[in-house]
């Protein structure tokens, strides 16, 4: 719910109260009001023309707040809680709320005890009340998101004590969809809503009076005067008033006619007695003056109420014209406006021909209204129109400003311009934000693989150091072995591997004893002057010159 701080009654609450479906009215709307129709709430919504509050109902109106005030700490003690009174709206609904607790879980209603009230309440469920009182209080909970409505009546005895009688009233899902079917086909018919021709109410024709019976004794009144001539003036009167007025001047003809005929009422009830006092021909007289008398007076009630419907009639008329004017004014603004919707309201036609009789008053005062109204849409189009020239100049960024005609029909340009410059700057951190969690991602990532890498790596080095060292191990134990078996060799069998035959098997490469000396190899014998070694020496000898070779080529590499 939408809270809005304005005072019930104020010029500003009955503006708010033409944009909004109200909860007070939701009885009228669904027919179950014994104080507005349906078809006056039609038109009082159409015409935005209230009915006039007499001074008897201002009265009234004045002691209903009087005993709500009173009524107030009581029923802050029931509910516990302090009550406040707010304006709301959701969507199109709206409600005034006498009171609602800071949570908004709670309503508060407040009425006068009238006579459809003085009866013994089930005080734990409302749905007993008058289906009127319930309708209110539905859209209230519809309005607010309550649970539940303190619904209290009250009056203030002789004795200055306040009497009271309170309820609860809970939801009821069927009240509940009645009104949300009854607000949409209200809105259709509002808006199809056209005046209605004013029906006359049926006038009969001038009847001549019956004869009264006649008792004569004897002898004979007369009578003289110019009754004759007087009726006759008369019809010819009656005749020229307009039968259905439309300008100024024929409504002031009308109203004229109207006293005129009241003039000529009183002026027969004289003639009338003035004769009687004369004593003349009574019976014949009495009946001439009680037609012309019937005539003027049927004729001046007929007349007055022509008038007034006709004045209504062509006061709607025109607040509807003032309006349909409107309407097509704003619609041509937006037009230019790419999508957006001028988001005002209406001027108070109403208001502004309220107390007024003349139609061209009328004219001029709606005139003024629409003027002054065609002049806010202006203001608000060009600012409309400079916002969405704003947002269209950081396009790049229009992913920001999903809520954009929230923004260009509410704000002015240096607000629009304030909340931009926020919005991306705010973008802009974020963005840079996010860019640098993600550095920060990729970074600890390629870290982590590089841990992982090195981790991989060390376990590779141990485990090859692991392998180096049991290799060493094992060729300890293999040297080991194989020692014993060389010195078992050499000792037990003499050398038979030739020098010339270590030569002749590395050809074309070949060696000489100091050569295999400084590999290592020492002659094991000699016979005569051939050098002699044992044969098992010879896979070592050509492990250490394959070494040697090796370690000669790595030198030249580097050089």
């Amino acid at each position: 719910m939408q809270q809005h701080q304005l005072t019930q009654g104020s010029p500003e609450w009955h503006a708010h109260r033409a944009q909004f479906f109200n909860a007070s009215d939701a009885p009228a709307m669904l027919g179950i009001s014994p104080y507005k129709t349906r078809a006056a709430l039609l038109q009082e919504r159409a015409t935005g023309i209230a009915p006039e509050i007499t001074p008897q109902q201002q009265r009234i109106f004045d002691r209903g707040h009087q005993l709500e005030a009173l009524a107030r700490p009581i029923a802050e003690d029931i509910v516990g809680e302090e009550l406040f009174p707010i304006v709301g709206t959701e969507g199109k609904l709206a409600a005034s709320f006498d009171g609602i607790t800071m949570l908004g879980d709670t309503v508060f209603e407040h009425k006068t005890l009238n006579q459809s009230l003085r009866y013994d309440w089930d005080s734990d469920n409302g749905w007993h009340l008058p289906e009127h009182y319930q309708a209110q209080m539905e859209q209230q909970l519809m309005v607010s998101g309550a649970e539940r409505v303190l619904f209290m009546a009250s009056e203030q005895g002789e004795d200055g004590q306040l009497h009271y009688q309170h309820c609860w009233y809970a939801s009821n899902p069927a009240m509940r969809q009645r009104i949300i079917d009854g607000w949409a086909q209200f809105e259709a018919d509002l808006a199809a809503w056209q005046p209605a021709e004013t029906a006359q109410p049926a006038q009969a024709a001038p009847v001549e009076s019956l004869p009264a019976p006649i008792v004569t004794v004897g002898g004979a009144l007369s009578v003289g005067g110019n009754l004759p001539a007087f009726g006759q003036a008369l019809r010819a009167f009656i005749e020229r008033i307009p039968a259905k007025p439309a300008t100024d001047q024929e409504f002031a003809d009308a109203e004229a006619a109207c006293k005129a005929l009241k003039k000529a009422e009183d002026a027969l009830k004289a003639a009338e007695d003035q004769a009687l006092a004369q004593i003349s021909d009574v019976e014949i007289m009495r009946r001439t003056v009680a037609d012309l008398q019937a005539l003027a007076r049927t004729t001046r009630l007929a007349t007055e109420k022509l008038v007034k419907a006709e004045k209504e009639a062509r006061k709607t008329a025109l607040v509807m014209q003032a309006r349909a004017d409107f309407a097509r004014y704003v619609q041509t603004l937006e037009a230019n406006l790419k999508g957006m919707h001028l988001q005002l309201p209406a001027p108070d036609f109403g208001a502004a021909v309220k107390g007024l009789s003349s139609l061209e008053s009328m004219r001029q005062k709606l005139t003024a209204a629409l003027l002054e109204g065609q002049a806010q849409a202006n203001t608000l189009a060009e600012r409309i129109a400079r916002n969405l020239q704003m947002l269209e100049r950081v396009s790049d960024h229009s992913f920001l400003f999903a809520d954009r005609e929230q923004l260009v029909c509410t704000y002015t340009d240096r607000e629009l311009e304030r909340i931009i410059a926020a919005r991306i700057a705010e973008h802009q951190q974020a963005e840079a934000a996010r860019l640098e969690a993600e550095r920060e991602r990729i970074r600890k990532e390629e870290e982590a693989r590089a841990a992982k890498a090195a981790q991989e790596q060390v376990a590779e080095i141990l485990s090859h150091e692991a392998q180096v060292a049991a290799f060493e191990k094992s060729c300890r134990e293999s040297d080991g072995r194989r020692a014993a078996e060389i010195a078992h060799i050499e000792a037990t069998q003499p050398p038979t591997l030739r020098l010339g035959e270590i030569n002749t098997r590395l050809a074309p490469l070949s060696i000489t004893e100091a050569g295999l000396r400084q590999l290592g190899f020492e002659p094991a014998g000699h016979d005569r002057r051939a050098v002699l070694y044992h044969e098992h020496q010879w896979p070592d000898m050509c492990a250490a010159i394959v070494a040697r070779v090796q370690a000669a080529a790595a030198i030249g590499a580097d050089a």
